[in-house]
Order: structure tokens, then C-alpha cells, then sequence
């Protein structure tokens, strides 16, 4: 039965623990409503639209649901959910995978089923799940920049990729002959020598004219760069050259639209970063930076109650193991079930800290004296770290070296053996 053609009126009053699931997908969304002995009592199918989601959250309101399971935690059903003040549990796709076996040996994908057992879970395991808590807009906006200048960012790699490919064939001069394929320099290079017959023209005098007019910072001498030049492989020439040049000249277009967009990201990020409240939290910390701050901040949230103790974020974040046992036979390993983009964000930070930071540095080194590599090394800190994070983001206390008490006693430690 279609939600928006429903005219059957909900009972006046129900029993207590009623819940709802909605399997939610792009057009439709499933809905089954239970009671509070997990009996269903409406079926419905939800349309994505303004009515749709409107009629949705009536008929909940007059079936007087309690809490609502969903497996997604954004999207406009969710926020007319919690505007009606209902209560959101999100459970993931994966576990609604292996609750399906709870209700059956069949484990088929249904969506009118998912949406029972959505229901049935939030009915039996409330105690166990987590009341969805959204962050302030401000947060959400931020780390909508930060998730998309990754995402470009990893187009700008395979664009660049793709080009060096390219250039293998086409150009190999240029291949190698500045840091980076899709830096400045590079790309200003190839758009003025985009063919070998216009390398073949070159001379030492024009390079070194050329470099100092595109402002080129590099360490190797433009003769060194000369030298490159003439020694590499030949690339194609003639009408065969101008066809493959028309292929660089692509590529070129796309890098510098990404690069150019990064970097419009990369200020909006920075500015969002200033203006947000829990800005000192993280900027303070050692090696963080504007784009590393921005994205602690944005990946943990500023919804403190969804990260109760320190141990809650180290395991949504996958920076603790995860430990199987059984008997006397215990496994200690990689925790895959996590926040990826949260991990991400802090292994990243973990990864470079102890560059800056002798308490971070003296954890990292142990760890890799006990024979850990470096990931692994990393996944130790960033769980050492998010003790000092946790509660530094608790107590809207910026991060202070003078107060760490862990790193001061370190120092002073070095001061008794240097004395």
C-alpha cells in the first residue's frame, strides 16, 4: 500500500514501545510500523518527495512511534524525523545483513523485510544502539568541504596518472622533470612546449628565461633540467605529435580545473574552520594545520554525546583492535567495522604528530621497536591521541603542551638524563 494513497486512520491511542523501520532507497521508501510485542500493524511505502515525507512522519506521529530505525543518518527523511522530535536509530547496511538471520535462514534482500527488522531491533535492542545526535550545520557544512576536496583531490591523482600514461608515448621528456606531473610548473611547461618538435628548439638561455618568468622555486639548475631534456627519450613528431598534443591539452584542461577548485575548497575550508566554535580544539594540536584541524573537527562532530568515553571514539574510528576469545585461544586484530573517513582523518593526523610532538614521537618509536610496522605504529598513537583529544573536545579545552601532563613528565624525564 502506497503511503500517499493511504486512507486508513491510525487508532486514537496504541500500547506503549511502538517502533517503525524504514528501508530507505532513491524514489520509495519501505515502512513497517510494529507494536510493542514486534506484531506489525501498517505496511507502507513512503514516496521520496515533500508529501511523501510529510505524510510519513504523520502517520508516525498518530501511530505515536517511539523511535524510528533507519540505515542512513542524513537525507530529508531524517531531518523531518528528528524536526518531529522522534527518536532515530541508525543501523548499519551491514548489520541489518546479519540481523536478517536472526528472523530466518533465508537471508534474501527484501526491503519491506529490512524495514521489519529495522523496526523489531530498535523494539528489542534499544538499550544497545545509539540515538542518532546531528551535529550543528556548521559542522555539517564543514565537513561536506573537507569530504568533497578529498574526493577532487583524488580525481586530481588519477587525472594525473592518466596523463603521465600519456606522456610516456607522447612526451617522455617531461615525465619526471619536475616534482610533481600536475604541479604549476609542469603544467605551464606543457602548455608552452607541448610537442617535441617545440623541445627540439629549445635552448639553456630560453629555459632559464622561461622558469624565471613562471616565478620556478625548484632546486635543480635549469641546465641540470637541460640536460634531462635532451638525454630522454624522443616523443612523437610531426602531424602524429599535434594529435597527441591535442590528448595533453586535455588532460591539462581537466588538471587545472581540479587544482583551481582544490584550492577555492581549501579557503572556504579554512574560513568555515575559523568562524566554528570548536576551532581551538583542534588547531592547537601539534602538525594539525588549517586542512588536518578542519577535518578532526568536521569527522568527530560537535554532537559530544555521541562519543561518551574515550574508548567510543577510539572504536568508531578504528583505532582499537579488535579482540576475538574463545576459551584460552585470543585473537588481538584490525578493526574493519569503523568510520572510515573518521579513521582517515585521524591516522593522518597520528601519522605526522610525532614529527612535532617528543611524547608522540616516544610512543611511535616504541611501537616500532616492538616490531609493529608503520601503520600499525600509527594506530597505536592515533589511539593514545584521541584519550587527549576526547577530552580536550569534553571540556572545550584547546589543546595545551604545558598541560599535558604525559608529555611534560617525558621532557622532564630527558632533562634528568641530559643534566
Amino acid at each position: 500500500m502506497s503511503l500517499v494513497d493511504t486512507t486508513s486512520t491510525p487508532p486514537a491511542a496504541v500500547p506503549s514501545g511502538v517502533c517503525a523501520g524504514i528501508d530507505w532507497a532513491q524514489a520509495n521508501h519501505a515502512v513497517c510500523v510494529i507494536d510493542g510485542q514486534g506484531e506489525p500493524v501498517e505496511r507502507v511505502t513512503a514516496a521520496h518527495c515533500r508529501a511523501g515525507i510529510a505524510r510519513l512522519v504523520a502517520m508516525l506521529a498518530g501511530y505515536r512511534v517511539a523511535a524510528v530505525g533507519i540505515e542512513r543518518p542524513d537525507g530529508p527523511v531524517v531531518d523531518a524525523l528528528l524536526a518531529a522530535e522522534i527518536t532515530v536509530y541508525v543501523i548499519a547496511p551491514a548489520q541489518v545483513k546479519a540481523l536478517r538471520r536472526r528472523y530466518g535462514n533465508a537471508g534474501n534482500k527484501d526491503d519491506r523485510f529490512d524495514a521489519y527488522v529495522l523496526a523489531d531491533v530498535v523494539r528489542t535492542d534499544a538499550r544497545r544502539l545509539c540515538p542518532l545526535q546531528r551535529d550543528t550545520q556548521a559542522t555539517i557544512g564543514l565537513r561536506q568541504l573537507c569530504r568533497t576536496r578529498k574526493d577532487l583531490i583524488a580525481h586530481r591523482i588519477a587525472v594525473a596518472n592518466q596523463l603521465r600514461a600519456h606522456l610516456q608515448v607522447a612526451l617522455p621528456a617531461v615525465v619526471g622533470l619536475f616534482a610533481a606531473i600536475d604541479s604549476q610548473t609542469s603544467r605551464a611547461f606543457l602548455t608552452r612546449f607541448h610537442t617535441q618538435d617545440t623541445l627540439d628548439q629549445l635552448t639553456v638561455d630560453e629555459l632559464t628565461g622561461w622558469l624565471r618568468s613562471v616565478g620556478y622555486s625548484g632546486r635543480t639548475k635549469p641546465a641540470v633540467l637541460y640536460q634531462r631534456i635532451t638525454t630522454a627519450a624522443r616523443g612523437a613528431t610531426g602531424d602524429h605529435a599535434a594529435t597527441l598534443a591535442a590528448i595533453t591539452a586535455a588532460y591539462l584542461a581537466a588538471l587545472d580545473t581540479l587544482c583551481t577548485q582544490i584550492k577555492t575548497l581549501t579557503g572556504r575550508i579554512g574560513h568555515a574552520l575559523a568562524s566554528h566554535p570548536d576551532q581551538p580544539i583542534f588547531a592547537n594540536l601539534p602538525k594539525a594545520g588549517t586542512i588536518r584541524a578542519a577535518r578532526l573537527l568536521a569527522e568527530i562532530g560537535d554532537a559530544r554525546g555521541r562519543f561518551p568515553t574515550p574508548t567510543a571514539l577510539a572504536c568508531a574510528s578504528g583505532a582499537a583492535p579488535s579482540t576475538r576469545q574463545s576459551g584460552t585461544h585470543k585473537v588481538v586484530s584490525f578493526r574493519w567495522a569503523a568510520d572510515k573517513q573518521l579513521r582517515d582523518a585521524v591516522c593522518d593526523f597520528a601519522g605526522d604528530s610525532h614529527h612535532a610532538n617528543p611524547w608522540a614521537a616516544d610512543l611511535y618509536h616504541k611501537a616500532r621497536a616492538r616490531g609493529h610496522d608503520h601503520p600499525h605504529a600509527v594506530r597505536i598513537l592515533a589511539r593514545a591521541w584521541i584519550g587527549v583529544i576526547w577530552k580536550c573536545w569534553t571540556t572545550h579545552t584547546p589543546y595545551d603542551p604545558a598541560k599535558h601532563g604525559a608529555l611534560q613528565h617525558l621532557l622532564q624525564q630527558d632533562q634528568k638524563i641530559g643534566g
